[in-house]
């Protein structure tokens, strides 16, 4: 465990699974987020850099993204079955640069579970219910409506609060743009430049952001830990799901997984289309997350 981390914790008042598996620093942006604002209408973003986007330091140490809305599609024709391509529209929303570290996780929850301890490495061992209570934490300790109900863990999409992300926002903000197999294009050769995964892992998982970012400024989003979303994972979902923020099926014993980790040690795994699912409740050292954030205007 981490013991120089001073703890925000003690402020608050208060399926068949595979293994393919602030106080913040106000900005124009960051006002945007108070709470009686509409949600943003998508726009295009353009595919280059997320250089002039807008980023928020929270108040756990992180720091947020802004990720404006457009359409894609979703999927990968030469994927698995799960994986049928359908056009999907996002609304802008802010999403972590980087995988939540150890040191951030046990600053805000007094808590490390990770199995191979290292402050800037991504917390592991993370249930579903982990990710999901961590954000409403991190709400909390800001005076954001937390998103999530603990009694049902229903979300709710409404709040300014932190969460989890879709698993479309996830894609969408991975693929940064491109509709390419990865985000930097088809050559899986350029792979070790932008994520941990076997051999070059050496099968542990390393420091967040050691790896160059897609165009959109996120780190890791390939390799290193799987990353839980707010989804439930359906095999057939793709078939039925709306074309405006789907935020998956109302029902199942799993909870979608995205990026792969670094005890992949072939590349399909690492592809921006890519899915998996585990049961919210299992520890895995090679699972984490990543929260998200909806953007409200006046």
């Amino acid at each position: 465990m981490i013991n120089d981390a001073p703890s925000l914790a003690s402020n608050q008042n208060g399926s068949g699974v595979g293994f393919r598996r602030a106080l913040v620093i106000w900005s124009i942006p960051s006002l945007l987020l108070l709470s009686g604002c509409a949600k943003e209408l998508p726009r295009e973003q353009p595919f280059a850099s997320n250089a002039e986007l807008a980023a928020i330091q929270t108040s756990s140490g992180g720091e947020m993204t802004l990720v404006t809305g457009g359409q894609f599609t979703m999927g990968d024709s030469g994927g698995a079955a799960d994986e049928t391509p359908h056009d999907v529209r996002v609304d802008s929303f802010y999403m972590d640069r980087f995988p939540i570290s150890q040191e951030i996780y046990e600053r805000v929850t007094g808590k490390n579970p990770s199995k191979r301890k290292s402050a800037k490495n991504p917390v592991e061992r993370i249930q579903w219910i982990d990710a999901a209570r961590f954000c409403n934490t991190c709400s909390e300790i800001e005076a954001l409506a937390p998103c999530y109900d603990v009694e049902t863990w229903n979300c709710d999409f409404e709040a300014d609060g932190y969460r989890l992300p879709t698993e479309a926002e996830w894609e969408y903000a991975s693929r940064a743009g491109s509709q390419s197999r990865y985000f930097f294009g088809d050559d899986e050769a350029m792979l070790p430049k932008y994520a941990w995964f076997k051999p070059y892992s050496k099968g542990r998982p390393h420091a967040v952001g050691k790896k160059l970012p897609n165009p959109w400024g996120l780190h890791d989003m390939l390799g290193n830990v799987w990353e839980w979303c707010w989804d439930r994972y359906g095999s057939d979902y793709y078939a039925t799901s709306p074309a405006t923020d789907p935020s998956g099926p109302p029902s199942g014993s799993g909870r979608v997984l995205r990026g792969a980790s670094w005890g992949h040690s072939l590349s399909n795994y690492l592809r921006a289309a890519g899915r998996d699912d585990d049961t919210p409740g299992d520890r895995s050292v090679s699972v984490g997350f990543r929260p998200a954030r909806t953007l409200f205007v006046c």
